[in-house]
């Protein structure tokens, strides 16, 4: 049981543990923080992970030269921006089946495409800054067939500035 408290707590709690990550991994904590990220931002069901707390840190990490920031820049940026794609086309699946299912009526999906084509844009780079809702917005995005050359203009923008 101790086992399973101590990975919850890794897990919730990884920006705390990044030193030991390094001293232990080296250079494949590059990879762990890429799949952090990318979970946090391409999978529905992981909103909980650290991702603003991870940033934070690990830009501390970098300035302290722990960590290459070129490097980490490239990859926690592409974390955001593919996790992102994963989620939105995620939700363009699973809206089909919603609606193939009947558990959403159409009318009720096209109110939410027709928000998305208009304040998408905004709800994509803001939900940026905003846990969960950064989990969630591109998943809905996709339920709603969210233009996606527009979704991604502002994912690809929202991530850089992220962070």
């Amino acid at each position: 049981m101790d086992f399973i408290l101590n990975y919850i707590d890794f897990v919730l709690h990884i920006d705390r543990h990044l030193d030991v990550l390094i001293q232990t991994y080296g250079t494949w904590v590059y990879l762990i923080l890429f799949a952090i990220i990318f979970c946090e931002t391409g999978l529905v069901v992981t909103p909980f992970l650290p991702g603003d707390s991870l940033l934070f840190v690990t830009g501390t990490v970098a300035a302290r030269g722990s960590l290459d920031l070129q490097t980490t820049l490239i990859l926690l940026i592409s974390a955001a921006i593919i996790g992102d794609n994963v989620n939105y086309w995620i939700g363009r699946f699973v809206g089909q089946k919603i609606v193939e299912r009947k558990w959403v009526k159409q009318e009720y999906l096209d109110r939410t495409h027709h928000f998305y084509e208009k304040y998408g844009g905004k709800t994509i780079f803001i939900g940026k800054f905003l846990p969960i809702i950064r989990t969630f917005a591109p998943f809905v995005a996709g339920i709603a067939k969210m233009t996606y050359p527009k979704f991604l203009a502002f994912n690809i923008s929202g991530a850089i500035t992220w962070m």
